[in-house]
């Protein structure tokens, strides 16, 4: 992400930001270090991830300009040795499983030795003393406390090229194994521990930029997070490639790296792993998620809803790309006792497919046929991982064609692959890692290597009663006009009875007027060229074209005036009143 926004944009923004005052974003380890100068003990935390030996050596070089001499303590010292640590979380990796483990039931405390941690004290002798280092902050000292943060695309990034390591470790993993990791142990306690942090921060820092920091004061963050949860939020996208990915996303968004081989994902949404980015004076700085979550649950989902999700955003956006692209895997998603039992989620990865764009004669494979012979499906899809044969896929399971704006329902269980030739708007429970592969084409992935299937565990979930008419009547949304105006509609697309989400379109040529009913809503603007949002605390901006934001419930009510010429449709989905986990 650049340190500074280019200028206001008319076309889809890939760093979108939240509107601060003017003088709230300092850039540059000289400010870091003027900040601490007057200090006598500081502590700096941070998320795993963090280059700290770059960091140590850059802030130590500009608090010697100002004539002072830090003592630096890593808490690393205090870990404890990596046979433990190892002993304490390979419960939860499942061995040599490649892509699954369970939620870490631990806290990032567990990783230290106790002892050591509580006999940790600042040297008296030192001008300065600065214990840094991700798991700083649990030290009991009087001492402010510096927070550096960093986006989950970018530890992936680093993960990837081998530059730094996971949480207590001091050998790189490979990308999927440090994902594995990361995703089950290491952003479980972290963010925990944030949560635990962020009302002692004194100062945020967005680590992404390894040069010059971007700092924000504690203060200063907490308020902006307030005004989020009572107004709108845009979190930053990112995209990734993948064997199945197209063309689209890459020839709309001209600002995406067009030396990409595809980009087969956008994600807009996805609470866990996206970013929000603050903007004052043009300068940008980006911090997780999870903040908002941790510190305005009630007011983000409503308070009902956040009896049921807790800290958890529960609705996620992305796009699915396959213009000029290959079919996805055939696959379906855990069934909710299977995901709370293997993989210690509280709810699972209900999904549905919105079209967003298509081409003509694409489809999307949804439940199976009438006539559906179980026994030997699940044998050639055995035999074709054996053997790497063709499996006939249309001969088990039904292919629809796809038109622009249908709604595809897929609960749990249920079988589904989008085909060539569609962006999908995924709308989907926040869970997104938990889809059991079982016919990929014959192909590799981009790394050269088979993709891993998950056959067997797709048979202990799939429901094989989803065929034939059944299909037709309970997967396709069949949508109706809800409520209408002079010049807009409200239009219903029902979802399934397993969704804890329901979806709406709204369609109007001029302004609609919504109320958020005590749900927070996720909405993005599938056609018209620029809409304007007005909160009702008076907060106003504009999102054009394929662009995906949140408003939370305590917003109460929200205005869209369309900006464009031509008639504007935004899809919104938010949560069921009457859905119980």
């Amino acid at each position: 992400m650049p340190i500074q926004h280019s200028g206001i944009t008319n076309n889809y923004d890939l760093y979108p930001s939240f509107p601060l005052p003017d003088g709230q974003i300092r850039i540059g380890y000289n400010h870091l270090a003027e900040y601490i100068a007057s200090q006598r003990v500081i502590v700096i935390d941070g998320y795993a991830g963090v280059f700290w030996d770059q960091f140590r050596i850059q802030l130590d070089e500009s608090l010697f300009e100002l004539g002072i001499q830090a003592s630096w303590l890593s808490i690393d010292a205090v870990l404890r040795p990596p046979s433990e640590i190892s002993q304490l979380i390979s419960p939860f990796l499942k061995g040599d499983d490649p892509l699954f483990g369970t939620r870490f039931t631990g806290q990032l405390r567990d990783f230290f030795n106790p002892k050591l941690l509580s006999e940790l004290k600042p040297d008296l002798q030192a001008q300065l003393t600065i214990l840094y280092g991700c798991g700083a902050a649990l030290v009991d000292w009087d001492a402010r406390l510096i927070y550096i943060d960093l986006p989950k695309n970018e530890i992936q990034f680093r993960a990837r090229a081998g530059m730094i390591t996971t949480l207590a470790t001091k050998t790189a993993f490979d990308a999927k194994s440090a994902y594995k990791r990361c995703y089950f142990v290491d952003w479980v306690v972290l963010r925990q521990h944030q949560a635990d942090l962020i009302e002692r921060i004194d100062l945020i820092v967005d680590g992404q930029t390894t040069d010059s920091p971007r700092l924000m004061s504690g203060v200063n963050f907490r308020t902006a997070l307030h005004e989020i949860a009572h107004s709108f939020v845009r979190p930053r996208p990112w995209f990734e490639a993948g064997v199945w990915g197209g063309q689209w996303l890459k020839q709309y968004i001209p600002g995406l790296p067009q030396d990409e081989v595809n980009y087969a994902w956008s994600f807009e949404l996805i609470s866990p792993e996206n970013g929000i980015v603050f903007g004052s004076d043009d300068f940008l700085l980006e911090a997780s998620f999870d903040w908002l979550m941790a510190t305005h649950a009630n007011e983000i989902l409503g308070l009902e809803h956040a009896k049921r999700f807790g800290t958890s955003f529960p609705i996620r956006f992305d796009y699915l790309d396959t213009i000029e692209g290959g079919n996805l895997s055939l696959q379906c998603h855990p069934r909710p006792d299977y995901i709370r039992q293997h993989f210690g989620e509280s709810f699972t990865q209900d999904e549905t497919y919105y079209i967003f764009e298509t081409v003509p004669n694409a489809r999307v494979y949804l439940g199976f046929q009438e006539d559906l012979d179980q026994t030997l499906f699940e044998h050639k899809l055995e035999e074709s991982f054996e053997h790497n044969t063709k499996v006939d896929v249309e001969s088990f399971v039904l292919s629809h064609a796809a038109s622009k704006h249908d709604l595809f329902l897929i609960p749990n269980g249920t079988v589904h692959a989008s085909g060539a030739g569609n962006v999908i708007l995924e709308i989907s429970a926040t869970p997104y890692i938990f889809t059991f592969k079982m016919y990929d084409w014959l192909r590799l992935g981009l790394d050269g290597r088979p993709r891993p299937l998950n056959f067997r565990r797709a048979f202990d979930n799939l429901h094989y009663d989803y065929k034939g008419d059944r299909v037709y009547q309970e997967l396709l949304s069949h949508p109706t006009v809800l409520q209408q105006g002079k010049d807009w509609q409200v239009i219903h697309y029902p979802t399934h009875r397993d969704h804890f989400y329901d979806v709406h379109r709204l369609d109007f040529e001029q302004e609609i007027a919504v109320e958020l009913n005590e749900s927070c809503h996720v909405l993005c603007v599938v056609e018209g060229e620029q809409i304007e949002l007005i909160t009702a605390n008076g907060k106003t901006t504009s999102f054009c074209y394929a662009e995906t934001f949140m408003i939370p419930a305590a917003a109460k009510h929200y205005i869209l005036r369309n900006l464009g010429s031509e008639p504007a449709k935004v899809i919104k989905a938010f949560l069921k009143s009457d859905w119980s986990l």
